[in-house]
């Protein structure tokens, strides 16, 4: 009789691996972002007018509190932090709203929203928050030009990013928590642009937050690029009316990651499950390159072109089912 599969099991076995070294890595000694004192934010509420008079005055509002918790990281210490804030602060720059506790929340819009007909919802992945800041902006920069006139890039740091290499990358934890933030972010957007196209384009992590938030979205397009996997079997499991695309880099690392989930005793159910750009998850595959893992929205990749024409609703090049 035939040897069975071993697939299964091989990845099984990497998986528990990983895990291993997540849960391993010493970060005792390590400065938390999150332990950057920032002070209270002013409530804004939810958007309600997207007019351009009430988008600057809700832009001003953001930028005085981006100032302040600039000041307090200064005062702590923490040049990184002060550095990227006082660039988040300058002039021109366009938030809906900020915190800078506890890691950092906010939302920036690149273009104009007040006029936008097509509107991208950039959702980062893990390792990713206001240390970090710049390359989100340099990515949303990148979208919005490629777009050109008439689109506006909002870029959703809604969420506290686990580490890349963390126990908290692996399960939907920070997932659940975030995804109800994200659909309200949508709806607010749908209701002030009711006639506009709305894309949520997830990476890697933030690929996971979409699934989460899937069901009864008011998006458009839902495209899941560089996903470690949405913890979900399928597109018909996310139960959305969204249009649903995937793709990857072919230099993107993480195809190497075992697409299973697992449960770890006294720990979570590990691992999200099928590969979204497998035949049999059912999503739209784009063609994404030969890219690497952070590579989705560098300007002239064919990754770059390909998520313009879908937030634009054209077909992308070289897609296929």
């Amino acid at each position: 009789m035939a040897d069975r599969p071993r697939r299964p099991r091989l990845h099984r076995t990497l998986l528990a691996a990983l895990v291993t070294f997540a849960v391993a890595v010493p970060v005792s000694g390590a400065a938390r972002p999150d332990a950057v004192p920032a002070p209270a934010p002013t409530v804004l509420g939810p958007l309600r007018d997207a007019s351009p008079a009430a988008l600057e005055e809700r832009y001003a509002v953001s930028r005085s509190d981006i100032r302040a918790a600039g000041l307090a990281a200064d005062a702590h210490g923490d040049r990184t932090r002060a550095d990227s804030l006082r660039a988040m602060a300058a002039a021109g720059r366009q938030f809906l709203s900020f915190d800078g506790r506890d890691g950092g929340r906010s939302v920036e819009v690149v273009g104009k929203l007040s006029s936008a007909r097509r509107i991208a919802v950039l959702v980062p992945g893990a390792g990713v928050g206001l240390d970090a800041y710049g390359r989100l902006r340099r990515d949303a920069t990148a979208l919005q030009e490629e777009l050109g006139e008439g689109t506006a890039v909002l870029v959703w740091l809604g969420y506290r990013s686990p580490a890349t290499v963390s126990p908290a990358a692996l399960t939907t934890g920070r997932a659940d928590e975030a995804a109800p933030g994200l659909r309200a972010l949508v709806d607010e957007v749908r209701a002030v642009r009711p006639a506009a196209r709305i894309s949520l384009l997830c990476h890697s992590y933030g690929s996971v937050i979409c699934a989460r938030s899937a069901s009864g979205t008011a998006a458009d397009a839902l495209v899941l690029y560089g996903s470690p996997g949405v913890g979900a079997g399928s597109v018909a499991a996310l139960r959305t009316g969204a249009r649903v695309w995937a793709g990857r880099g072919g230099d993107d690392w993480i195809a190497r990651v075992p697409h299973v989930r697992v449960r770890v005793p006294f720990v979570a159910t590990v691992g999200f499950g099928t590969d979204p750009v497998a035949a049999r998850f059912g999503a739209e595959v784009f063609d994404a390159g030969d890219g690497g893992h952070s590579d989705y929205l560098l300007p002239g990749s064919r990754s770059l072109t390909n998520l313009a024409r879908i937030v634009t609703g054209a077909e992308p090049l070289g897609a296929s089912r």
